[in-house]
């Protein structure tokens, strides 16, 4: 019996579950997209192209580890280098004197352009020692004419030659991580597969990378019968551990090192978010399906009365979510696809994911898809079918006709809990600092979202009342007296139509002004703090360790100090964290010239004492709980751990660097010791166009800046984390944006009955579309009230353990967020409205009767 009613229900009353049907549709296409995305990120793999015919290669490890106890196990954690980690070149004769080693060939690649223009458009090149050209040229191949270089020789990939229009015997000027110098032209070589390259000989190659002693790789070729496992064997014993060894498609993620942070990229995107999303998912189809099962209160309690038991009814509602979630799953997985192509084709583009990564679309995630479309709808079909199948069977049809004065005890105590729980969170991130309060951002939310769905009647009335007062006494007319009292009279109503566009409010609200209040502090610390009256910067992959002492040469230079940027990864607590590091030359006491960073304790000019030495932002001090004369712990760029001692802490580190160390600490433990920058300070008197042309004159690809330069490379380094917030926020947005609207047009469809007794009375059609856009106008203001409070309540401690000051909520984007939620109101009730009035008043009268 069960079956067949819940079968002729969605057949033959299709409407009743339209709204229902597409909040399931949305939320599987979501949680298919954030699945596609994590499943990339875990499989995610490169094809070895360079290493295709040596089966082993050994690497340094490209992520940090840690281990630690919790709850009586041991759990670990991990981060993505930074940099390139390398490998000892030592380790090259323990591997080649294995027997089953036929060649171990180290491998390096650095950056290196023309310190000079050329007669042609001479491109940046790849240094490379020349022993590793065998690798994608075996044999004499390699060379196209020649010889091999010898010290102070280079062999030019040809093409490059060509379009530089330069031959052998002809000399060029180049500049590496590791030097510059003149070179003759040895030959000429024609391995496409290097791309433009330059190659040295093994030794000067090696001093050019800016590593003596590493490089980047060492493969591995086998003797004739060896298999792979053998030879990977005989490798793992010649490193004894102080290397990673290679096989299959792993040697992919050696040729690409950034394939680790686009694995952690896409697992974080499709993890962390992908759960929230679930969990929103849920959310939102549960409210969905709950307001459709209410609404049909009438036809439930009418089964009641003529002996369909408790059970019955369950079963009923149970069958009905197990027809209707499948299929709007099913239908959802293609749009979901569609998204993760995009989110994922932005990614590539953006640089986060290397492009040579494929999207890896596989059936997990639809299956998670649909499972979780099915246990949301049967959970709501179960929550919404308690009070159905209470009823007894005598009092059902007039307990369905009226709506209950409160929420029940058991919700009004679980709402009451998770507003205590969002409160407890708020407050312990306003005792967090830096990316451990961020953290608690969508926790917070989520608690005061279910809070806000649990006590939802109640806050509607509440709403209502107030903001139905100046409706009441005021000039708004009979429409809006009447839009009043109706909207507090049927709480529970206005109850499922405001929890959406509180979602979207909060939701919106926090993401995209967590991001603004970081952008702007940035941006105030990097006008203030960036205090150079030249920014050299270049076009090519960076600037040369010497080019800040030859800007300090310049006439009418007062200092120069070159910036190099990297990264290191930090442990607070149990998780792992990275930041920017600024590797500074020169003398660390004429800093304040070019740098204003507001220092608190300390002084920079001992920075430069000792190699061992750092400065930190006052807000990563206090995380990491240390303080001037303390040691930190740090692994820099390629995993290297250190212990520097802290030397100064300063205040406006967000936006410019959180950590400063000397340029000799850093140089080794980066994959190319360039310079970013060179801030210049003038000397007094110094006419700045002529320092600027100067300036520009030391290098080919040199640019010239005021101090807002420093801004841009700054502000840019923030745009992946900004685009990242954005995008999530348009994703949970423009799904709570649709659940809202989905929900609005549910709930005035329902009242047929309501608008037909209207008409019937004598209310024109003028008076009803008043009344409900009265009745849409505080829908939106209640939601924006209550969505704002959350987002304001969230954003308070964040912003405060991430800047140290207030939120930064940019007036136009406000508006534009309440003006989207007030349009969407009145858009998602004026429509359907109109469709009701076009009904003659006896029919809309004795509708659902």
């Amino acid at each position: 019996m069960t079956n067949g009613l819940a079968r002729a229900s969605v057949r033959f009353r299709p409407a009743s579950f339209v709204g229902s049907f597409i909040a399931l549709l949305l939320g599987a296409a979501i949680i298919t997209a954030c699945g596609t995305l994590l499943q990339t990120g875990i499989t995610a793999h490169v094809k070895p192209v360079r290493y295709a015919d040596s089966p082993v290669v050994v690497s340094g490890d490209p992520y940090v580890r840690i281990s630690y106890q919790e709850g009586g196990e041991t759990q670990s954690s991990e981060s993505a280098l930074p940099e390139r980690s390398r490998v000892e070149s030592a380790l090259t004769a323990r591997i080649a004197a294995r027997p089953g080693v036929a060649a171990a060939v180290p491998d390096l690649s650095f950056p290196v352009q023309a310190k000079k223009k050329t007669g042609g458009a001479l491109p940046v090149l790849t240094g490379r020692n020349f022993s590793a050209a065998a690798l994608t040229a075996p044999g004499s191949s390699a060379l196209a004419k020649g010889h091999a270089p010898r010290a102070g020789q280079v062999v030019l990939q040809e093409a490059a030659a060509r379009a530089a229009h330069l031959a052998p015997g002809d000399r060029v000027s180049l500049a590496a991580p590791g030097g510059s110098g003149n070179y003759v032209i040895s030959g000429l070589a024609s391995a496409r597969a290097d791309g433009p390259s330059v190659w040295f000989a093994d030794g000067v190659a090696e001093r050019l990378s800016g590593h003596p002693g590493t490089v980047d790789a060492i493969a591995v070729k086998p003797r004739d019968g060896i298999t792979t496992s053998a030879l990977a064997g005989q490798v793992r014993q010649a490193v004894d551990g102080r290397a990673e060894v290679a096989t299959g498609d792993a040697r992919g993620a050696v040729e690409e090192p950034a394939l680790a942070a686009g694995r952690t990229v896409l697992t974080g995107l499709g993890g962390s978010f992908g759960g929230i999303a679930a969990m929103t998912v849920i959310f939102v189809v549960i409210g969905t399906i709950a307001l459709a099962i209410g609404q049909r209160a009438r036809e439930f309690a009418m089964l009641r009365a003529v002996g369909a038991t408790p059970g019955q009814i369950r079963r009923t509602i149970a069958t009905e979510a197990v027809i209707l979630a499948p299929a709007a799953a099913a239908l959802g997985v293609l749009p979901g696809l569609a998204l993760a192509r995009w989110w994922f084709g932005e990614l590539v583009d953006r640089g986060a994911v290397p492009g040579q990564v494929s999207l890896d679309i596989g059936v997990l995630p639809m299956l998670a898809a649909v499972g979780t479309s099915v246990l949301a709808a049967l959970t709501a079909g179960w929550v919404a079918a308690r009070r159905p199948a209470r009823l007894r069977p005598s009092q059902a049809l007039g307990e369905a006709s009226v709506e209950p004065a409160r929420p029940g005890m058991t919700r009004m105590v679980m709402g009451l809990a998770a507003l205590a729980g969002g409160g407890a969170l708020a407050g312990l991130a306003a005792q967090l600092n830096g990316s451990d309060a961020a953290n608690t951002a969508l926790g917070v939310v989520m608690c005061f979202l279910l809070a806000v769905a649990l006590l939802g009647p109640l806050l509607a009335r509440l709403c209502t009342s107030v903001l139905g007062l100046p409706l009441r006494a005021s000039a708004a007319g009979a429409a809006g007296s009447l839009a009043a009292d109706n909207t507090r009279a049927q709480a529970r109503r206005l109850a499922s139509a405001i929890t959406p566009i509180v979602m979207v409010t909060a939701f919106c609200g926090t993401l995209i002004f967590i991001q603004s209040t970081i952008r702007h502090a940035s941006a105030q610390n990097v006008k203030v703090a960036a205090v150079a009256d030249h920014v050299l910067g270049s076009t090519g992959p960076g600037l040369p360790a010497a080019t800040a002492e030859r800007a300090a040469r310049v006439p009418g230079v007062e200092s120069a100090t070159g910036v190099l940027r990297t990264g290191a990864v930090y442990r607070s607590g149990n998780e792992l964290s990275s930041t920017t590091v600024l590797g500074i030359s020169g003398d660390p006491a004429e800093l304040p010239k070019v740098l204003d960073l507001g220092v608190n304790s300390g002084s920079l000019s001992a920075l430069g004492s000792s190699r061992d030495t750092v400065a930190l932002d006052t807000s990563l001090a206090e995380d990491l709980g240390v303080k001037t004369g303390d040691r930190v712990p740090l692994w820099l760029g390629d995993g290297t751990k250190v212990r520097p001692t802290v030397v100064a802490t300063y205040e406006r580190g967000l936006g410019v660097g959180q950590v400063l160390m000397p340029r000799a600490a850093v140089a080794q433990h980066v994959s190319a010791a360039l310079d970013g920058q060179v801030l210049v300070s003038a000397a007094p008197g110094a006419d700045p166009r002529t320092v600027a042309r100067q300036l520009a004159a030391l290098s080919p690809r040199a640019t010239v800046t005021d101090a807002a330069g420093y801004g841009v490379q700054a502000d840019r380094n923030q745009e992946l984390n900004s685009w990242a917030n954005t995008v999530m926020a348009a994703v949970l947005g423009g799904f709570a944006a649709i659940a809202a609207a989905n929900t609005l047009v549910m709930t005035v469809l329902d009242r047929r009955r309501e608008v037909g007794l209207l008409r019937l009375s004598g209310t024109t059609h003028r008076q009803v579309r008043g009344m409900m856009r009265w009745e849409a106008l505080l829908v939106a203001a209640s939601g924006l009230l209550l969505g704002s409070a959350i987002a304001w309540t969230t954003l308070v401690p964040i912003a405060r353990g991430l800047t140290g000051a207030a939120p930064y909520i940019p007036t136009g984007t406000a508006l534009q967020l309440a003006a989207g939620a007030v349009l969407l109101t009145l858009a998602a009730t004026g429509l359907p409205t109109r469709a009701l009035l076009r009904a003659r008043p006896i029919e809309a009268g004795t509708a659902r009767q």
